[in-house]
C-alpha cells in the first residue's frame, strides 16, 4: 500500500507531506542509537577532508583504516574471498576481443 500524501495550503503555497504507511509504522528507529559517536565524527572529518581539502588528523586516519581492515576480515571470514570483479573484467575483455 503506497504512502498517502497530504497537502497544506499556507499563505500562497502548498506544503506536501507523505504519511507513513501502516506496514512501516513500527519500524522507526533512532539512528543516533546505532552509530557510534566516534565513527560519526570520523566520517564527518573524512567527508570534510574529501570535499574541502582540510587536513585529516592522523588519529582519525588510523581509526578509519583499522575499522576498514576489521570489516574486510569479517567479510572474508563470512563469505570467503570474493573474486567477482576479476571474472567480470575477464569476461568483458573476451567479449571485446571477438
Amino acid at each position: 500500500m503506497p504512502a498517502a500524501s497530504l497537502s497544506w495550503y499556507t499563505g500562497g503555497f502548498f506544503i506536501d507531506s507523505a504519511m507513513p504507511s501502516a506496514e512501516n509504522g513500527g519500524m522507526i528507529i533512532e539512528v543516533a542509537d546505532i552509530i557510534d559517536p566516534i565513527e560519526l565524527a570520523d566520517s564527518e572529518a573524512v567527508i570534510e577532508h574529501l570535499l574541502r581539502g582540510t587536513p585529516l588528523d592522523p588519529e582519525v586516519d588510523r581509526r578509519v583504516h583499522e575499522r576498514a581492515a576489521r570489516i574486510t576480515d569479517e567479510l572474508r571470514r563470512k563469505y570467503g574471498m570474493l573474486d567477482i570483479a576479476v571474472d567480470l573484467v575477464r569476461q568483458a575483455r573476451e567479449e571485446l576481443a571477438c
